[in-house]
């Protein structure tokens, strides 16, 4: 969960970053797509989307377009960088499938500090500035993940 005067739960994270997603693309999002992106009843979307008003962190009427608000901008992102340099770790050095490594970054983002979240980007730094030879280590750990699975 981000660090914040009045936190939010891991629902209502996964929720601005549907909605950050959506807005992203489209300009601003509709309940039905929050539902969809997030494969959740609309009754729960209607839910969430009045918590997540009330704490100001999205422009929400009912059967209106829903946007994140600064604040609300400002959390997603940080929730989005943390899902996706996790993402990016765990297919690109883990060498975990992509859908396995999708549904594990957004249970984990939620409590990834802003530490680890550095420490990751760094190492992902560090392969990307490494000359090919360096690289070597990560095609032996590839087959050796290989060798070693049941």
């Amino acid at each position: 969960m981000t660090a914040q005067a009045d936190p939010i739960s891991n629902s209502l994270e996964d929720y601005m970053e549907a909605i950050f997603h959506i807005q992203s693309q489209k300009q601003a999002a509709k309940a039905k797509d929050i539902a969809e992106r997030l494969q959740v009843s609309n009754s729960s979307v209607t839910g969430a989307l009045r918590l997540l008003a009330e704490k100001g962190l999205i422009n929400y009427a009912p059967y209106d377009l829903i946007t994140l608000t600064s604040k609300g901008k400002e959390i997603a992102r940080t929730v989005v960088r943390k899902h996706t340099a996790l993402l990016d770790f765990f297919v690109n050095v883990l060498r975990i499938e992509p859908d396995e490594a999708e549904a594990v970054a957004c249970k984990l983002e939620h409590g990834l500090s802003d530490g680890i979240l550095a420490r990751i980007k760094l190492f992902m730094e560090f392969l990307d500035a490494c000359p090919p030879e360096c690289g070597k280590w990560l095609k032996q750990f590839d087959t050796y993940c290989h060798t070693k699975q049941p």
